[in-house]
């Protein structure tokens, strides 16, 4: 089984569903975690947009890097530079991966226009997650 740790600033939107599509599509060969710098709270338009593509991130929590601390994982993926830059602490064994999303919840405009945002980065994610899962095996 592969322990992966995916990390971001908040912990509230761009971690959180990649935890939530590594897990759906890792399935038993994977057990999934994410954590923030800081823990914002899980935004509830993620759970709204994850939950139209049939995943429920409505359990998840918000926490900081520290509640995970001592635990051994097999990759670390930073979904965002500030938590790459600024993370107090990686696995030494861990495998170091990363990609820069846009954060949706910084999106300004209508509630329209802020969902589209939501959704365009919850495609990215997606496609990140069903990327890195495949490298698997």
């Amino acid at each position: 089984m592969n322990r992966i740790l995916v990390l971001c600033t908040g912990n509230s939107c761009r971690s959180q569903m990649a935890e939530g599509y590594l897990r759906a599509l890792g399935g038993p060969a994977v057990e999934v975690f994410s954590a923030g710098i800081e823990a914002h709270g899980v935004n509830p338009r993620a759970i709204a947009v994850m939950q139209e593509d049939g995943i429920d991130i409505s359990g998840h929590t918000s926490k900081t890097v520290d509640a995970l601390l001592g635990q051994p994982f097999d990759y670390v993926i930073t979904v965002c530079d500030s938590a790459r830059e600024n993370c107090p602490w990686f696995p030494a064994q861990a495998e170091r991966m990363h990609y820069d999303f846009p954060d949706p919840a910084k999106a300004t405009g209508s509630e329209e226009q802020i969902m589209a945002e939501f959704r365009r980065v919850r495609g990215m994610i997606k496609a990140y997650c069903g990327s890195f899962i495949r490298t698997l095996g």
